[in-house]
């Protein structure tokens, strides 16, 4: 028999994915701070794929506590460029300077996914995209955010692809999905595979 599934996120984005594959599920936000999460694997030599596992890892621990019959989803990602990771601005000015360093350059996305259950991690995975954004005037960053407004502050990169965020950008290799921030295709294939959804 199907488990309940609780998603650890209150990502609308992530909903909205769920929501129209089809799936039944309920979103319950993991109550964990990510930078104190995250802290202790900057020093340690842990890649920003990695570290999008560790993260997605503790959100669904975190809410399995609470719901050990649960199958728990829980998902997270990071934004490599080179060695920074980047995380979501504090505010405006935090997303011109992300902007401003991502101008003309390629980044990485890292979006991980995993399942818990009765507090055992299950399944794990993480895909990568790689963005390449179009030179940036400052006064065009400035323009932009001013139109997109707190939009901005609500993404790692300070933008939204699936909005007017597209226009910053000259090439997009990857999956739509792994950019929204949600891998898809490897979740629903291993929701298939352990007989969660009618395969």
């Amino acid at each position: 028999m199907p488990s309940d599934l609780i998603l650890a996120s209150a990502s609308p984005f992530r909903q909205a994915l769920l929501k129209n594959a089809g799936l039944t599920f309920t979103a319950q936000p993991a109550e964990i701070d990510e930078r104190t999460v995250e802290a202790p694997l900057r020093d340690s030599g842990v890649g920003p794929e990695d570290t999008a596992l560790v993260l997605a890892e503790a959100k669904a621990l975190n809410v399995s506590e609470k719901m050990p019959g649960a199958l728990v989803i829980g998902s997270d990602q990071t934004l490599s460029l080179g060695d920074e990771v980047f995380h979501k601005p504090a505010d405006m000015e935090g997303a011109r300077r992300h902007l401003l360093k991502l101008s003309g350059r390629t980044h990485q996305l890292n979006s991980a996914v995993v399942f818990v259950q009765a507090g055992e991690t299950v399944w794990r995975h993480v895909s990568s995209a790689r963005l390449t954004m179009r030179p940036l005037d400052p006064g065009f960053i400035g323009r932009y955010l001013s139109r997109v407004g707190d939009k901005a502050l609500s993404s790692v990169g300070a933008y939204q692809l699936e909005g007017e965020g597209i226009q910053l950008f000259d090439r997009i290799e990857g999956d739509y999905f792994t950019i929204i921030g949600l891998p898809m295709l490897p979740l629903l294939a291993a929701l298939r595979e352990r007989g969660e959804i009618d395969g």
